[in-house]
């Protein structure tokens, strides 16, 4: 395998291999104007069979020609970058790469030379830990000359989506299958995952999903929960219903350890006092900074046995208000 290539490559090239995650990558990514110009119902995967062995070595091709409304066709070149770091050389790749798909469409006898060449659009997805600082235009990587041969230059330039660099708030607001495949990349809690998980469930729902949801589910086991750590032992799944299952489990049983934990660190601290200590650093986790009534109230406690109850009150809030609704209760 080469150097600084994920060992998931496969599984995520399976992604846009869908009409639909496509079509979300599009839809939800591509801030032009030609996107509302496009019929998304008439997607169809090319083959890519033109490609030289020495583009493959860096890179998964996938070729989709998409419709305009008004007929014709538009070609979309995606190509996945899994390297860590950017390819400095990465437009001129692109551009033999779209002069190989242009030159098979012309030997196919896809296109007349009264048609035309139709338009390309072609579409590098990073997914590396460092920022994609590298060239887009193939003319930026040209040193200097003459301006009276800049005319000559070739000139051809990729989007980039590079999936780190996506803002959070953009993804919060986007639903679109894209989006949700860059919030499991990024998912780093359990509650996170889980409602991602819930979400493709109601989402992909029917059989004409199931590649789709086999592909997410393949994904979450052999990859996100892998990464994160959040669990020793992954199973095989069949289906998100039972990742969804699995995850429950894991999060009851975290609770539980993590109330233990927090009870024996009270034990070492010093009983109820220790106890007050632990559960203010939960709720703080959670919540942040604690209103003075709150504190003061926890610390008040000489009771170990109630504040062991606060403690589990303190897990299964959903906000702080609930927690002081149970706080209050007790008080009574």
């Amino acid at each position: 395998m080469e150097k600084g290539r994920k060992p998931h490559d496969p599984a995520y090239k399976q992604f846009f291999s869908n009409p639909e995650m496509v079509a979300s990558l599009l839809r939800d990514f591509v801030p032009a104007d030609f996107i509302k110009d496009l019929n998304f119902s008439t997607l169809e995967r090319c083959s890519g069979s033109y490609v030289t062995d020495d583009l493959r070595e860096r890179h998964d091709d996938i070729v989709w020609r998409v419709g305009w409304k008004k007929g014709s066709w538009c070609y979309v070149a995606l190509l996945l970058e899994f390297q860590s770091t950017p390819d400095h050389w990465m437009p001129l790749r692109i551009l033999s790469y779209t002069a190989l798909l242009l030159l098979d469409l012309v030997k196919t006898g896809k296109v007349q030379e009264s048609e035309g060449l139709p338009p390309v659009f072609p579409i590098v997805i990073y997914n590396g830990g460092k920022a994609w600082k590298a060239p887009q235009d193939v003319a930026t990587l040209f040193a200097p000359m003459p301006e009276s041969l800049k005319v000559y230059r070739p000139q051809h330039r990729h989007f980039l989506l590079d999936e780190s660099r996506v803002p959070k708030d953009e993804l919060d607001r986007n639903k679109g299958l894209a989006a949700q495949l860059l919030r499991l990349e990024r998912a780093q809690e359990l509650d996170d995952v889980r409602q991602i998980v819930r979400e493709l469930m109601t989402r992909l729902h029917g059989p004409e999903y199931l590649l789709l949801r086999r592909a997410f589910t393949v994904w979450l086991g052999r990859v996100v929960l892998k990464r994160s750590g959040m669990t020793d032992e992954i199973p095989e799944f069949q289906d998100l219903q039972e990742v969804d299952a699995m995850l429950e489990e894991r999060a009851a049983q975290w609770k539980d350890d993590y109330i233990r934990q927090g009870v024996l660190i009270g034990e070492t601290r010093g009983e109820a006092r220790g106890i007050a200590l632990a559960l203010q650093d939960l709720l703080e986790a959670r919540f942040g900074l604690l209103p003075p009534s709150v504190t003061s109230c926890i610390a008040s406690s000489s009771d170990a046995t109630a504040l062991r109850k606060l403690t589990l009150a303190a897990y299964h809030a959903e906000t702080l208000q609930d927690f002081m609704d149970q706080m209050q209760k007790k008080q009574q």
